[in-house]
């Protein structure tokens, strides 16, 4: 299986101290450069930037197609990192995308891209038997007190999922 990541799925899962979350649903996770500077350059998540770097499932890799990641930036308003992982999900003919923010998800969508966010790993998580109710309540808990910004719909629909 084929999945690249969006940054703030990641965060989210480091944050709810899930990121091995990743490696139990997919295996491997390829991220463009963009979100790796996204994760390790940024002073708010100075814990969270050894995590990334010494993680053995997570491969940086860069885009082909810088082209394309320009237009999607200037065309669309999304940033550096959601362009990128959205081209290179294209690249690599990925079997999902991982990105939380709606208007990336809209143009990954239109592209063909399948997409699922940290609600959907959480679900799919809950389902395979990875985590408990217990632990993704404490995980929704945890997202909501890091300022994770995820409605608070899509939390009530994870815990009618759950029943």
């Amino acid at each position: 299986m084929i999945v690249v990541s969006d940054t703030t799925p990641m965060i989210s899962l480091m944050k709810a101290g899930q990121l091995e979350l990743l490696q139990k649903l997919f295996g491997v996770v390829y991220i463009p450069g963009a979100v790796y500077r996204e994760l390790t350059e940024n002073e708010v998540l100075s814990r969270e930037v050894k995590m990334v770097q010494e993680c053995e499932f997570i491969y940086v890799e860069e885009v082909n197609n810088w082209k394309s990641v320009n237009i999607l930036r200037n065309f669309t308003g999304l940033d550096a990192g959601e362009s990128e992982a959205i081209i290179l999900a294209d690249e690599k003919q990925s079997d999902v995308l991982l990105m939380d923010e709606h208007k990336g998800r809209q143009v990954a969508k239109k592209m063909g891209i399948t997409i699922t966010g940290t609600i959907g790993m959480l679900a799919q998580a809950f389902d395979e038997g990875m985590l408990t109710r217990e632990d993704v309540e404490g995980c929704i808990e945890w997202l909501k007190e890091s300022g994770i910004r995820i409605s608070e719909k899509l939390y009530q629909k994870l815990r009618e999922h759950m029943v």
